[in-house]
């Protein structure tokens, strides 16, 4: 099969790579749509010692099965294997399990190729109406459900009363905004400092796209991006008794105002990816129209996926995702 490789630091190849042979238990897709994700690009620069090269990235992905007994089911792959027995499998926290894989992590090769093999218990089906290139959405809009869902549990109010923010105008923050509205918020602004990117977001509808210094309190905050700046803004800027979701995975520390956040009993929730039960739920979100019309991505080949990382690298693409089709993929899937 063809493949976008990861040879380097700010190295991507594309070319031949052995196709791969499912195991017992996990099926063929045929990709149709891949997502490029965050973590994607802190391999891209070398920031991600869990992906070493060569690796194939990505884990946004859709497609369609090819052979076994799901064989031509449209699909969306929730690439988080766990093992289903451990405390926290059983508990419905299956995104904590000490034994968690993830596609695009040795030994598991990613999506960006023409073929993957995924746990077919991971596999949800979409309806024919729900193009594929939307499905692959699932996977960073449970990152979103999942951290809206554990911050409506910690706030002291209803979301639909609450000042919502979220930091960061990437898929993860538009997809958290998203997730507000499907939750019932109505009073949602989302922080994205690239004035480029702040316009795509102003013709998504469901939240304000506002630059930074816009928002000065807020009930409930989503840190999308986890660096210091942003952890040191969200800080700021809850009120007493609010909550912080920190989703992003920029860096490891500093920003937090530790002093005003215990005086303040200030709410500090790290969040990490999704269960399978949110994972399935957000991709009922995404199918019945509650997250919108999700038109907000940029689909490229993904021979050309190359550019697309320089592309992002250097602050000039407009929109929160660009999604990678293998050539050849057909567009009416």
């Amino acid at each position: 099969m063809k493949a976008l490789v990861y040879d380097g630091v700010e190295t991507l190849v594309y070319r031949c790579m052995p196709d791969p042979v499912p195991a017992p238990g996990q099926s063929l897709i045929k990709v149709q749509a891949s997502g490029i994700c965050g973590s994607d690009m802190h391999a891209y620069l070398g920031h991600d010692d869990r992906r070493p090269a060569p690796l194939i990235l990505g884990h946004e992905a859709a497609g369609v099965v090819a052979g076994g007994d799901l064989d031509g089911a449209r699909v969306t792959l929730n690439p988080l294997v766990s093992c289903g027995v451990c405390r926290a499998c059983t508990s419905g926290r299956d995104n904590l399990c000490p034994e968690r894989m993830i596609i695009s992590m040795p030994p598991r090769e990613g999506a960006f190729g023409e073929l993957v093999a995924m746990a077919s218990e991971n596999l949800v089906k979409v309806p024919d109406h729900v193009p594929l290139a939307k499905a692959a959405l699932a996977e960073p809009l449970a990152c979103g459900w999942h951290a809206v869902r554990l911050g409506a549990d910690a706030l002291d109010m209803p979301l639909s009363q609450a000042r919502c923010v979220v930091v960061g105008g990437g898929a993860i923050g538009v997809g958290a905004a998203l997730c507000l509205r499907a939750f019932g918020a109505s009073d949602i602004k989302v922080i994205e400092p690239n004035g480029l990117r702040r316009t795509t977001l102003a013709a998504i509808e469901g939240f304000s796209a506002v630059e930074p210094g816009a928002v000065t309190e807020a009930d409930l905050v989503i840190d999308g991006v986890g660096y210091a700046a942003t952890r040191a803004d969200a800080s700021a800027i809850t009120r007493p008794g609010g909550v912080i979701m920190h989703i992003g995975l920029g860096d490891g520390s500093g920003g937090l105002d530790i002093r005003r956040m215990t005086l303040q009993e200030i709410t500090f929730i790290g969040t990490y990816t999704y269960t399978a039960q949110d994972f399935r739920d957000t991709a009922a979100a995404i199918f019945d129209g509650r997250l919108g019309a999700l038109d907000w991505t940029e689909e490229r080949p993904l021979s050309e996926g190359a550019q697309a990382f320089a592309d992002i690298r250097a602050g000039i693409v407009a929109a929160p995702k660009i999604v990678l089709r293998p050539d050849g993929a057909d567009p009416t899937l």
